[in-house]
């Protein structure tokens, strides 16, 4: 009898325990961002120049992920802005000490916000490295959406 009260307050236990166990949501396709920081980029441009087939490598382990990055912002136009490691006065356009690795272009998913010069953003969108397009940036934010603004 002993036994038996035991063997049931175990199993009563346990499904009380499974209660709150974490369930997997399947329905949940949206990847977490990986958090791209600007020595990244510059490892990456660094080896570029090392090794001619380093393109290859990005785009299987990097190109096409979901990116999380920080930085600030310059416009280029009215209608298109880049996100810079530095701010404009320091900036791949301006300074000597700046490479393709300290900034990269915008494409937003929605209509682009009216953002002012070295406004710090921080961006959720798809990294994208340009190694066909040599009039464009070298590494690209598609489908860009500001998380967070000072």
């Amino acid at each position: 009898m002993l036994k038996k009260i035991i063997i049931t307050l175990y199993v009563i236990t346990a499904l009380f325990l499974m209660g709150f166990t974490p369930q997997n949501n399947q329905n949940n396709s949206q990847e977490e961002p990986t958090e791209m920081t600007w020595e990244v980029l510059a490892n990456i441009s660094k080896s570029m120049r090392v090794m001619a087939n380093y393109s290859n490598t990005i785009k299987e382990s990097l190109h096409g992920k979901k990116i999380k990055i920080s930085g600030y912002v310059i416009p280029i136009d009215s209608k298109s802005y880049v996100l810079s490691k530095n701010m404009y006065s320091h900036c791949f356009f301006c300074s000597t000490n700046a490479g393709i690795e300290t900034i990269m272009g915008i494409q937003f998913k929605n209509k682009p916000p009216r953002l002012k010069t070295d406004t710090f953003i921080t961006l959720e969108g798809t990294f994208f490295y340009n190694d066909k397009n040599k009039d464009g940036w070298t590494f690209y934010v598609q489908n860009a959406v500001i998380t967070n603004k000072k």
